[in-house]
């Protein structure tokens, strides 16, 4: 196989990919919906349990961070090389 129809064959893959992320979020959002509208945060349905809680999360705003305090910003940031592949 050449290196166009693997490019054709990863166009068409993503493309896929993207179809069915949105079709997997719409049915989360219809689910989610549901349990909205019986105002429950766990649901059981057949085998399944279905759990829809709040949570939270601590992180780092490195914004506010590196205007407040930019020498510590620069003493804890760690610069690191990637690569990224992109095809238009």
């Amino acid at each position: 196989m050449n290196l166009l129809e693997k490019i054709h064959d990863l166009k068409k893959l993503k493309l896929d990919l993207s179809e069915l992320e949105k079709e997997i979020k719409d049915i989360e959002d219809t689910i989610k919906k549901e349990m909205t509208t019986r105002n429950v945060s766990e649901l059981i349905v057949d085998v399944f349990k279905i759990r829809w809680k709040p949570f939270t999360t601590t992180r780092i705003d490195t914004t506010a961070l590196k205007e407040e305090l930019p020498e510590i910003a620069a003493r804890y940031s760690k610069v690191t090389e990637s690569h990224r592949l992109t095809i238009t």
